[in-house]
């Protein structure tokens, strides 16, 4: 464990690296999230974005740089040693990660799954695990799905159950690998509405995405990512609206000319 993040930033990213046999995926990448802040990941598949989200909450182990979520630091490469498994636990524990299938437990009902986390992980009372998942599901309008099982949901229903079992937890910030991806359009809004909510409560979050007109709406700063570099970065409005880096122009002009179609 290293020192503290400076005072104000939620997570800050240092010099990242990654390789996956001699694919180099990420070659030094720094990111910088002031508390409160949402930041959203953009650019072509295969550009490093969802392996940056995992490394941030290290279900993925960088091979270099640092990673520092609140109070808590890791620095990684030579000479480093990697946080035990209940430093670990109890950091993953402090960032939620939402991603794009939903992994639900099939035998367990909806307001067992939200629950699971408080009683196994932190040791919550059932009774204080069962007001506190009740609370979320009523968040995520779907209190009246409580009883049911991940079969009879739609799949915008069962990304708001995965939303609620992440913050569940009670993270200090949360982070979103392409939540709306494996969704039926129709099914999208409800999702983003969820996240766009906890933007507004001052959520802490970093959202990996294509649906560029909320990355433009509900991000404070948009990063755009190629080829494992950030390429350009900036207020989301003026990002997407005005890029500058030629790369950027190309990416999002697929997404401009959909919205004139």
């Amino acid at each position: 464990m290293a020192e503290p993040v400076k005072t104000g930033t939620s997570i800050e990213v240092r010099g990242l690296r990654k390789r996956f046999g001699s694919l180099e995926v990420l070659k030094g990448i720094d990111l910088t999230v002031e508390a409160g802040g949402v930041v959203a990941l953009i650019g072509p598949s295969g550009s490093g974005k969802s392996t940056l989200l995992r490394c941030i909450n290290l279900l993925v182990v960088p091979d270099g740089g640092a990673v520092s979520v609140g109070t808590d630091s890791f620095a990684f490469g030579p000479g480093t040693r990697l946080p035990g498994t209940k430093a670990l636990a109890r950091f993953r524990a402090g960032a939620g990660m939402v991603f794009q299938h939903f992994n639900l437990f099939p035998h367990m009902s909806v307001l067992a799954n939200v629950m699971e986390g408080p009683l196994t992980v932190q040791r919550l009372p059932k009774a204080e695990a069962r007001a506190l998942a009740q609370a979320l599901l009523d968040k995520v309008g779907l209190a009246d799905k409580a009883e049911q099982y991940p079969a009879k949901l739609s799949g915008g229903q069962k990304q708001r159950v995965a939303i609620a079992r992440a913050l569940a937890m009670r993270p200090a910030v949360m982070l979103f690998d392409e939540v709306t991806s494996a969704l039926d359009p129709e099914l999208v809004g409800e999702v983003l509405a969820v996240m766009k909510q906890l933007a507004a409560e001052g959520m802490t979050m970093v959202i990996v995405t294509h649906e560029i007109a909320f990355a433009r709406e509900v991000a404070d700063r948009v990063v755009f990512m190629r080829d494992g570099v950030v390429v350009e970065e900036g207020p989301a409005k003026a990002v997407i609206d005005a890029p500058r880096e030629a790369s950027t122009k190309a990416f999002l002009s697929h997404f401009h000319r959909r919205d004139e179609a």
